[in-house]
């Protein structure tokens, strides 16, 4: 990636503005010296409001008025927030956590093993690719938006765990010694019998789930980058905005995300970074 200029911008989303300020804030930006918006990432619902039914107004707007004043675009997949109709599509898109079942209304309460959810998460991403590859202020593609593993324990992400865990320990005693599981009658010796794990005991087990959850988080980037590429143009870049821990503010590397790996087959990794005095501005 070849970068001959500093990119300076901001989030921008015409679709949450009550009234038209479109070219007024274009205007804005280019005489504060920005040269850069992303978009789309956080409206799924938007661009398609019913199953099927789809409307980028808005995205045609932005993206006609970034290129009369010259802006750059990085246009973001919308999959970190999913449509009220997706989520009564089936129980089986919303995960089920180790406080429970979620339910619709905070983004990022999706299950990223779900079939369910992949299906429509990837219409919706070809759909928009379709619609924003050719634009010639497209500079490139932000995967999701400061995606983890939410969680997820259901009784497939747990399935999957199982088909991971012998693969990893194709012999079950080694299994069983290596994650001292003789220890309160933890040991398993039928893969059948794997328990539950969201009441597991043994700190290692438990400790080995959470890996097996970043690893969720790393196939679903290369999930996307796979449908991503068959439409990006060799000079537009994929990206992800990675995000830390949080306090108030970032501060430090997010535990539940292999930044390393997940990054390996983007052009570029980013990160989010909220500082404290962002309250006081």
């Amino acid at each position: 990636m070849k970068v001959d200029r500093l990119l300076f911008g901001a989030a921008y989303y015409d679709e949450y503005m009550p009234y038209d300020r479109l070219e007024k804030d274009m205007e804005m930006m280019v005489k504060a010296g920005m040269n850069t918006i992303r978009i789309a990432e956080s409206t799924w619902s938007t661009w398609e409001p019913e199953e099927g039914v789809f409307d980028f107004t808005h995205l045609d707007r932005m993206l006609d008025a970034a290129e009369k004043y010259g802006i750059s675009v990085i246009v973001g997949t919308p999959t970190y927030a999913i449509p009220s109709w997706l989520a009564k599509k089936s129980e089986d898109i919303l995960a089920l956590t180790h406080n429970g079942q979620n339910t619709y209304g905070p983004r990022q309460n999706m299950d990223l093993t779900s079939p369910i959810y992949r299906k429509y998460g990837e219409r919706i991403i070809r759909k928009l690719m379709e619609r924003v590859a050719g634009r010639k202020c497209v500079i490139g593609y932000q995967l999701d938006n400061e995606t983890h593993p939410y969680d997820t324990c259901g009784s497939r992400a747990q399935k999957l765990f199982v088909e991971y865990m012998k693969d990893k320990f194709p012999d079950i005693k080694e299994f069983n010694h290596e994650f001292g599981l003789d220890y309160w009658s933890n040991r398993v010796d039928n893969w059948d019998n794997f328990p539950d794990i969201r009441q597991t005991i043994n700190a290692s087990l438990g400790a080995e789930y959470e890996r097996f959850q970043r690893k969720i988080v790393t196939d679903f980037f290369n999930w996307q980058i796979a449908i991503v590429s068959e439409y990006k143009r060799p000079d537009q870049f994929i990206t992800h905005n990675f995000d830390f821990c949080w306090r108030g503010h970032s501060y430090g590397m997010h535990p539940e995300v292999d930044q390393r790996e997940s990054a390996k087959n983007m052009t570029v990794a980013g990160c989010d970074i909220y500082h404290p005095s962002q309250y006081d501005l």
